[in-house]
């Protein structure tokens, strides 16, 4: 009996490890990749400006040592919409700037994977290879020439410096007046406005032409980070507080620009008027022009499309973000209130020479932001290029410029630059906006 049970015994066992082994290879197939391309969640990007280039100031002044040794942090999101699609969110603060362009396959001659992240807008994009929770290769900018930045993500990292917490010398909340350009014969103004809960600080600087749009960073013990990525922008401030409650620091913008930047507490200061910079030259009393829209339409405020309505001009390039927070402000304006005797025209100055280059992309802007209104190629993107094509102005100071032509194509006012969403002037420059084309419409 013993013998006959014992074949059977060794059965049951086998059958047993058999089990055993699909339930756990089951198991390695679920856990192992539930997804078709890179992992669901946070990612810490940074692009690396540099290495150890030399600190601006002097490395040697001790008010002020750089300590991010050319690293431009931030975060992004991957979210999956379904079990195959998915999309990036890049975080700047509280603004999430969706981004669908997105390419994720195989490299046979590499053997890695690879992925390319689009900004078709802004003409740039992110090339790099995917392993192990790793994304590395590079951003680079279409219209510059051999322009690229290293790249480099992990994913499960939600902090943007640093994970550390030391305690802030100063809340930086509130408004402080900015001098950029401390190391140059031409400095120029800004308005710094934060807001700070713990180590965490958000804020923007605001400019006669325009923000430095959403910034997101920290303060640590005496040092201050703040940094932008939209696909266009890459902005890097530092600054180190002093004992008499100023700062003086540095600003990068990707690895082409530099300067030296200072503030003080002065919840007084302010800026010139955005109406009063950009105007009419003396014997011009009306604004002229006529170009060409990609279809090969003439346009020109004496189309008589456009006879007895209001007009705005918007001088933009495709290229510029705070153009781009301008044009959606127009867009939101043109579908909330739909007025038939309003016109919107965009002139852009765009940074390919090439004219057929710079129709692609204002056909390619108008499409991915959904523009009614018509947008056609004015010129080059040099201010003084520029100003030629509308001798009629003072000069092109900002981009965007918005001017505002009556329905006797008379110019009305000149507002130069943008307070975007960013700022704490875009409610006021909303209301303002919408009262003054209610009385243009209403002559």
């Amino acid at each position: 009996m013993l013998l006959a049970k014992k074949p059977k015994a060794i059965l049951m066992r086998y059958i047993f490890l058999c089990l055993i082994v699909v339930v756990l290879a089951q198991a390695c197939i679920v856990i192992d990749n539930p997804y078709t391309a890179i992992p669901p969640g946070e990612w810490r990007a940074v692009l690396k400006l540099d290495g150890n280039d030399p600190t601006i100031p002097d490395p040697n002044n001790p008010l002020f040592v750089e300590v991010a040794a050319g690293e431009l942090p931030f975060t992004f999101e991957v979210i999956y919409d379904d079990e195959e699609n998915y999309h990036i969110e890049i975080i700047n603060a509280e603004e999430r700037i969706r981004v669908d362009d997105i390419q994720f396959g195989h490299n046979k001659q590499s053997g890695r994977d690879t992925i390319l992240i689009d900004f078709p807008v802004y003409e740039s994009y992110v090339r790099a290879f995917y392993e192990e929770d790793v994304i590395e290769g590079e951003w680079v900018v279409k219209t510059r020439k051999d322009y690229s930045i290293p790249f480099v993500a992990f994913h499960g990292q939600d902090y943007r410096f640093t994970e550390l917490r030391k305690t802030p010398k100063l809340d930086l909340s509130g408004n402080w007046e900015v001098t950029f350009g401390t190391d140059t014969d031409d400095p120029y103004k800004a308005i710094g406005e934060f807001q700070q809960a713990g180590n965490n600080l958000s804020g923007t600087f605001r400019t006669e032409t325009g923000d430095y749009r959403f910034l997101e960073g920290e303060v640590q013990a005496d040092k201050v980070y703040l940094s932008c990525f939209d696909g266009s922008h890459a902005f890097l401030f530092e600054a180190k507080i002093l004992e008499d409650e100023r700062m003086i620091g540095s600003f990068r913008s990707g690895n082409h620009y530099r300067t030296t930047w200072e503030a003080k507490r002065n919840p007084d200061f302010v800026l010139g008027s955005p109406d009063s910079l950009t105007y009419l030259k003396e014997g011009y009393d009306a604004l002229s022009f006529a170009f060409e829209n990609p279809d090969g339409k003439l346009i020109s405020l004496d189309n008589e499309d456009l006879k007895d309505k209001v007009k705005i001009v918007q001088i933009f390039g495709t290229w510029c973000p705070n153009c781009r927070d301008e044009a959606n402000f127009l867009v939101d304006y043109l579908q909330q209130n739909n007025p038939s005797n309003l016109e919107v025209i965009g002139l852009a100055f765009e940074k390919h020479r090439d004219k057929a280059k710079a129709n692609v992309a204002i056909k390619t802007y108008k499409e991915k932001m959904k523009i009614p209104y018509e947008m056609v190629v004015a010129g080059y993107y040099n201010k003084k290029e520029a100003a030629e094509a509308l001798p009629m102005l003072n000069a092109i100071i900002s981009y965007p410029t918005m001017i505002f032509v009556d329905k006797n194509n008379q110019v009305r006012r000149i507002h130069t630059g943008f307070s975007g969403p960013a700022t704490s002037q875009y409610k006021d420059f909303a209301q303002d906006f919408d009262d003054f084309v209610k009385e243009l419409l209403a002559e």
